[in-house]
């Protein structure tokens, strides 16, 4: 129950719902055992009490004093008053009555709790997701490389709905049925102590019968959560594939793959459904055999002159146990469906409990300006269990100028651009920004100075002047003023609705130029201190790409520039050049020193002369 007390703790203050919804609940419980409290003197008015019970007339009120003779004394001094000196029709009148009035106050508490849940719910509900977003924005970049999307997408979406659908949805529940039992098990022992003792030996039979039914079905309940990550991944992964699958004709392979899963997925929930819908009949059927041997039982004893309970007792009696059987079912229902809820709101917490690999430290020191450079110190890094992907780097990036990162596929430049805005951390060593090393320094500051154009324009499916004015509140001639420097304001004026038009999922309404210029507008409307470029003109065009090209040196103008290049014709004008193999720094100089020492980068130049 940790995890459904997790979930709760949700939903706090306590104090703006608790102290309505106890008193609420109580008083519809009260009212509606008081319902069928009432058919007792309905039938001694029906059939005569000297004929059906063994009652005391009473014509004065008792003092009051808590026992269960005061209460005895109080139910035949109210039938005393309706029976004795009263026409029958004028009895059973002022039952009625009093019969309509209790059911309406039942049912009007009841309103009234459900109403202060629905409030709860959405309390619930709405931090609950707000959490679970809140802590995927603080992964850093490669958790999600390391993760399947799908089932991350899952926890959030889909395991949320299911906390929702059978946590909340059964909080009314999980509060009213088991007062209601208490209250009318209460009631049952005041009737008849020995009766109700003889049905509790009874209820545990059917109990762990039940109980054993929802064990297995937690168990199927993981197993389908966990298929429902894995389909919501597929369907991620065939829409962002769509092209590639289509051109290699590889839809039969993909349906196939697809038909697996969901096939595991439709036994498991048809398992699911299977063992939730026998444990409704199941607990049906078990308490009405416990309501006919305690109808056996009972009624052998009221053939007894000498017992205690009077018929029309005895059939208030019945009536009551087996209104009990309804809130016992809906006890045993509501558990099975909390049983899926738990193992979502665990999937949930898995995900809530992840410790980022990036975090601030307690105490951080503020990075507001920057006025030296960027050095890199000794610096290795390392994915977990793996080899040095960087190895003891050492590189200073004076301000101002423009470092460009060369060298083969793997030798680790985007690792060393991410280690810049901290989207990952050296393993050992430092990277440090005016002598302060960037880990004592709060992740925001760090990202506040710099710009990224990457090699993919990430767009949001938003208006061209949201996208460009992404996290900033920049009026309408900033934006302009950015795009015309990104060689971007002449194709956006002639977009249908300029810059208020929608560019669509990832921007796939433009061109890929068009779209990478749009994300050097916003880089310049950030103005940042230091850029980064991860090459971001390598899948254009040639047109597309002097554009973008003459974009960026107009970005890069008077700014400490950090770019990684596969074409090398574009980083000719680079203050220093980087050459990377194997994540080792091998070559360092401008462009006519490298060439002139007839290493590396001279082969790389020359591969792409001859290209």
């Amino acid at each position: 129950m940790k995890t459904y007390f997790r979930i709760l703790s949700y939903s706090k203050p306590y104090g703006s719902f608790l102290p309505f919804l106890v008193p609420v609940v109580l008083l519809s419980v009260v009212f509606g055992v008081l319902n069928f409290g009432i058919f007792a003197p309905i039938l001694n008015v029906l059939f005569d009490a000297d004929q059906m019970g063994r009652m005391d007339i009473i014509t004065e009120l008792p003092p009051f004093e808590l026992s269960k003779d005061w209460f005895k004394a109080l139910g035949n001094f109210c039938m005393s008053w309706l029976i004795v000196d009263r026409e029958k029709t004028d009895s059973l009148f002022l039952i009625c009555v009093v019969l309509v009035i209790s059911v309406f106050l039942s049912n009007l508490f009841t309103f009234l709790a459900s109403h202060i849940l629905s409030h709860v719910k959405g309390r619930v509900i709405r931090h609950l997701r707000m959490a679970v977003y809140q802590k995927l924005l603080a992964f850093h970049p490669g958790y999600f490389n390391e993760q399947r999307r799908g089932d991350v997408i899952s926890r959030t979406v889909s395991d949320v709905q299911e906390v929702e659908n059978t946590i909340i949805a059964t909080m009314v529940a999980l509060i009213k049925e088991p007062l209601t039992v208490l209250l009318t098990f209460i009631a049952l022992f005041y009737m008849s102590a020995k009766l109700t003792i003889f049905t509790l030996v009874l209820l545990p039979l059917s109990a762990t019968i039940i109980s054993t039914l929802t064990r297995r079905l937690k168990g199927k309940s993981k197993k389908g959560q966990d298929f429902i990550g894995r389909i919501l991944g597929m369907v991620d992964e065939t829409i962002g594939g769509i092209r590639v699958i289509k051109g290699f004709n590889a839809e039969s392979f993909y349906t196939e793959r697809f038909e697996e899963t969901n096939s595991i997925y439709g036994r498991t929930v048809q398992s699911i459904e299977s063992k939730r819908g026998m444990a409704s009949p199941l607990s049906q059927f078990m308490g009405v055999t416990v309501v006919a041997v305690i109808m056996y039982y009972g009624g052998s004893l009221v053939l007894k002159e000498n017992w205690e309970m009077a018929p029309a007792t005895f059939f208030t009696y019945i009536i009551l146990f087996a209104s009990v059987i309804s809130p016992i079912k809906a006890v045993s229902t509501t558990i099975s469906n909390i049983q899926r809820g738990l193992v979502a709101g665990s999937r949930i917490f898995e995900l809530l409990d992840a410790t980022p690999q990036i975090q601030d430290e307690e105490h951080t020191t503020p990075l507001k300006e920057f006025n030296e450079g960027v050095t890199f110190e000794n610096v290795s890094f390392a994915y977990e269990e793996g080899t040095n992907v960087l190895k003891n780097i050492n590189l200073t990036i004076p301000k101002g100028k423009t470092v460009a990162l060369v060298g083969p596929s793997g030798g680790g430049k985007s690792t060393m651009m991410d280690l810049l805005p901290r989207f990952q951390d050296p393993s050992a060593g430092a990277v440090k920004i005016d002598r302060q090393d960037i880990r004592d320094c709060s992740q925001h500051d760090v990202r506040a100075l710099m710009g990224i154009v990457t090699q993919e324009a990430i767009l949001f499916n938003d208006t061209v002047y949201n996208n460009i004015a992404f996290g900033t509140e920049a009026t309408m001639e900033e934006v302009e003023e950015a795009a015309k420097m990104a060689n971007a304001h002449e194709f956006i004026v002639n977009l249908e609705e300029g810059y208020q038009t929608v560019v669509g999922d990832r921007g796939m309404k433009l061109s890929g130029g068009q779209r990478q210029r749009l994300t050097i507008a916003r880089a310049i409307l950030r103005n940042p201190e230091i850029l980064l470029l991860d090459e971001a003109t390598s899948a254009l065009d040639s047109e597309s790409e002097k554009l973008v090209q003459k974009a960026l040196e107009e970005l890069m103008r008077g700014r400490t520039s950090v770019v990684i290049a596969h074409r090398l014709s574009t980083i000719h004008h680079a203050d220093i050049i980087v050459v990377l193999r194997q994540g080792e720094i091998v070559e360092q100089g401008t462009h006519d020193e490298l060439l002139a020492l007839g290493g590396l980068y001279e082969k790389l130049s020359k591969m792409q002369s001859v290209s």
